[in-house]
């Protein structure tokens, strides 16, 4: 069907070749104002008549611009306490109107609207209030209505309508501008439209899920959403032929790897990111001055003691061989006495959550170490949401934010630990959480001594574990195994006694396990049978 219509409005700009567009008009509305009085000055400059609302059209007319109030340009106020003031045909026809299309340009004539040929609109800022912890009425009023709708609208007109949502595009913008005489090319367009739509959507997804937190509904909805904003390319992922990103996930504060400042070193890798971010999960377990010292995201030691120098030294001593190239975590402020030790062996990040500066200073002979404070600890009681990709789906859990409670924990042998036992055995179940299932857990004194992880038998893990053990107490000069007169922590329970049988042959004295197997009476009967003090947890913390 062939479309007629009269002649096109004066102002209607005939597209032969959509990539490039010259812009006449543009609207502006922002909440985020940085960059914003350079950006129109240079709109000026290139005969850019600007519309614009609010707070935006004071600032431009302060900075001694031209500007047009959008009231006056759609010929109606602002009503309802600026709800309603851009959600007008006059804005949304100039937006969306297909300037090739004759019977859009008649409509337009009809209605006397004109282009509107550019959009710059930030959104009101609603994760940021309801992070301020504002109440709820005034997270319900910085919820913004009008500025998605117009990005939307021009992001899909992206043929005709540069669409501007971030300060960062200021630059690449007037740069082109610069070079094309005013106009846009469409595939700048094109990549600006990406960027709008992941911003409303990332907008809704926060407003979705602070709606369902309010309001107490299902955690598991029928419709999921996670937005987070990206922090920086990565050099590749676990392997150099897989590209990376690092995103900081929207509406999170959680002290750790993502969040963190880096002080010195070089560039964070993949696997420096997910391996640090276990390393500081782990510390923040303990209240006590903890150091773990991680390797592929497992401990190769981790103790606790009255200082961080005590700590570090204690947990190298379970494995120092692996803590070459490790990560570092601390609980504590690094200090200038742990910096010094800590630089003998080398590693590729320490992240803490503050660092004297005379430990800087120490450090900085270091210079491809990277260095991470948090400025705080994160809570391990905190329950979060983690997600797992799989082919065509995610997995969805709570986070593994459970803790033993004293009541909980059931000595099921004829002896009764000793106080000693049950401080080492509380330590090594917390490490255990940790650590890649199956997980074995050797403890002394505050201190891993021998770690089995991510073995397909548990058997094999505790004899890992204490072999481990052996070649370190080699290292150290000693003809005893670290393991004699240890605790062992298991993950889950032993399915056999041939697991628990494994770790009494290397010296331990008490064994804490969650129980529940079929076999629990046999394994029982088996830690009795070796004198071995026995807890069961009720609580399992397999780690895949």
């Amino acid at each position: 069907m062939t479309k007629t219509a009269s002649s096109p409005s004066p102002e209607s700009q005939t597209i032969r070749d959509p990539r490039e567009v010259k812009i006449k008009r543009a609207l502006i509305s922002v909440s985020a104002k940085d960059g914003l009085i350079e950006f129109a000055k240079e709109l000026a400059a290139h005969n850019v008549e600007i519309l614009s609302t609010g707070g935006t059209a004071k600032a431009i007319k302060e900075a001694g611009l031209d500007v047009k109030d959008v009231s006056d340009h759609t010929g109606f106020p602002e009503i309802m306490d600026g709800r309603v003031k851009t959600l007008h045909p006059k804005v949304h026809g100039g937006i969306l109107a297909r300037r090739s299309d004759n019977s859009h340009v008649q409509a337009q004539s009809d209605n006397d609207i004109t282009d509107i040929d550019m959009v710059v609109v930030n959104l009101y800022p609603f994760s940021e209030t309801v992070a301020s912890g504002a109440d709820y009425e005034t997270c319900i009023e910085n919820i913004d209505i009008g500025g998605p709708a117009m990005i939307r609208a021009a992001a899909k007109n992206h043929e005709f309508v540069t669409i501007i949502t971030d300060p960062q595009d200021y630059k690449e913008v007037l740069d082109e501008m610069r070079e094309h005489n005013g106009a846009t090319i469409f595939k700048t367009r094109q990549k600006l439209a990406a960027t709008a739509y992941a911003l409303t959507a990332t907008y809704d997804s926060n407003i979705a899920t602070w709606f369902a937190n309010q309001i107490g509904s299902d955690q598991f909805p029928r419709r999921i959403s996670f937005s987070g904003t990206l922090k920086q390319r990565l050099r590749y992922g676990e392997n150099p032929h897989q590209n990376a990103a690092l995103y900081m996930v929207d509406g999170s504060e959680r002290p750790g790897a993502a969040r963190a400042s880096q002080i010195q070193g070089k560039e964070l890798s993949y696997n420096n990111i997910n391996d640090t971010d276990a390393a500081f999960e782990l510390v923040a377990e303990f209240d006590e001055p903890t150091v773990a010292i991680i390797k592929h995201a497992n401990p190769c030691g981790v103790a606790t003691a009255e200082n961080v120098l005590e700590a570090y030294e204690s947990a190298l001593k379970c494995d120092p061989v692996s803590a070459f190239g490790g990560i570092i975590a601390l609980n504590r402020t690094l200090t200038a006495d742990a910096a010094k030790r800590i630089i003998e062996t080398f590693s590729e990040v320490i992240i803490a959550p503050d660092i004297e500066a005379a430990a800087l200073d120490i450090l900085k002979d270091k210079k491809n170490i990277r260095v991470l404070t948090t400025g705080s600890m994160p809570d391990p009681r905190e329950k979060r949401r983690m997600v797992t990709r799989v082919a065509g789906g995610l997995l969805v859990q709570d986070s593994d934010f459970g803790a033993l409670d004293p009541e909980m924990l059931k000595v099921v042998s004829e002896r009764e630990p000793t106080e000693e036992e049950l401080r080492d055995m509380l330590f090594a179940f917390k490490v255990a959480k940790h650590v890649k299932s199956n997980a074995i857990i050797y403890a002394k004194d505050g201190a891993t001594v021998g770690i089995g992880a991510g073995q397909m038998s548990r058997l094999d893990s505790s004899r890992i574990a204490a072999r481990k053990a052996q070649d370190a107490a080699k290292g150290l000069g000693l003809e005893e195994p670290l393991t004699k007169g240890s605790v062992v922590a298991s993950d889950a329970f032993f399915p056999f006694a041939d697991g628990l049988i494994a770790a009494a042959e290397s010296g331990v004295t008490a064994v804490i396990q969650p129980g529940g197997s079929i076999r629990d009476e046999e394994v029982i009967k088996a830690a009795d049978e070796r004198g071995l003090a026995m807890i069961f947890t009720g609580m399992r913390h397999f780690k895949h």
